[in-house]
């Protein structure tokens, strides 16, 4: 990864994964960057380290990003993506982290011959923790793809696919991944709670097991299938456990159905 100074950004949006993005890229040396954020509230943690701007028009005269990094709602885009027009051409990286909004759909409003690259981030990107898979459209270069790398390894781990349909399964597997896992926390805790465990205790318990859990992951070099198969002991608690999270109706064909919907979800709402 390149030490030098990341170059002037433009954010467009500065709420929870903008703003996780902006820390990140602060911590890398940013030094010049403008935020265009409606919402005072939204950008007071970043206050004295950029420039932050209600609209577009209050951009400053002559700042040039060398990204534009559009990180509002998705169906703010139609409305808020044209007043950034001026930006696009060669020169100029738009990536974005909006979901659901298609490569060529973005290229459209910003005149046609913007160079975009779609990403999907995670919220662990809160802590530095996150992942990414990003998606180059026509006429991005190797430079503003080498750009995308710097900007999202700020956030956590990043990839890349080339082809912008996989992007739908990317979301629903990371993108809503941790929501899964915070439902997996959550289950555990009413489960522990029912078998007699005080709510204190229950809660500590079931977030301490998810987040360690997903340490000892990151940190083997075995796969998730055998550190499980590391933790079920023959005829034990564990085993009868699995037996009923991994009957064939339970886990395995609801989490399938699952990612099968939200990649669905995610294919609808790219229109």
């Amino acid at each position: 990864m390149s030490d030098a100074p990341l170059p002037p950004l433009l954010l467009v949006g500065c709420g929870k994964m903008g703003g996780a993005m902006l820390a990140g890229w602060l911590e890398r040396g940013l030094t010049e960057a403008v935020v265009v954020e409606p919402h005072a509230a939204a950008a007071a943690a970043f206050a004295g380290k950029v420039t932050v701007v209600p609209e577009p028009a209050a951009i400053p005269a002559g700042f040039r990003p060398a990204a534009v990094v559009l990180a509002i709602k998705p169906q703010e885009a139609a409305a808020t993506l044209p007043a950034f027009a001026r930006l696009a051409g060669s020169e100029t990286l738009f990536l974005s982290i909006m979901a659901g909004r298609a490569i060529a759909g973005m290229r459209a409003l910003l005149g046609g011959e913007a160079a975009v690259i779609r990403a999907m981030p995670n919220t662990p990107a809160a802590v530095r923790q996150g992942f990414t898979v990003a998606c180059p459209g026509p006429g991005v270069t190797a430079a503003q793809r080498a750009l995308a790398d710097r900007l999202l390894s700020a956030i956590g781990e990043s990839a890349w696919v080339e082809e912008e349909g996989l992007i739908d399964p990317v979301t629903a597997v990371s993108g809503g991944g941790p929501a899964y896992v915070f439902l997996l926390a959550e289950l555990m805790e009413a489960a522990a709670i029912e078998q007699g465990l005080p709510p204190d205790l229950a809660r500590r318990m079931a977030q301490a097991t998810v987040a360690g859990s997903g340490a000892l992951l990151a940190a083997s070099a075995e796969d998730s299938a055998q550190l499980r198969k590391n933790v079920t002991s023959p005829k034990g608690t564990t085993e009868r456990a699995l037996a009923v999270l991994m009957a064939p109706e339970a886990w395995p064909a609801l989490m399938s159905q699952a990612i099968a919907a939200a990649t669905a979800r995610s294919r609808e709402l790219a229109g």
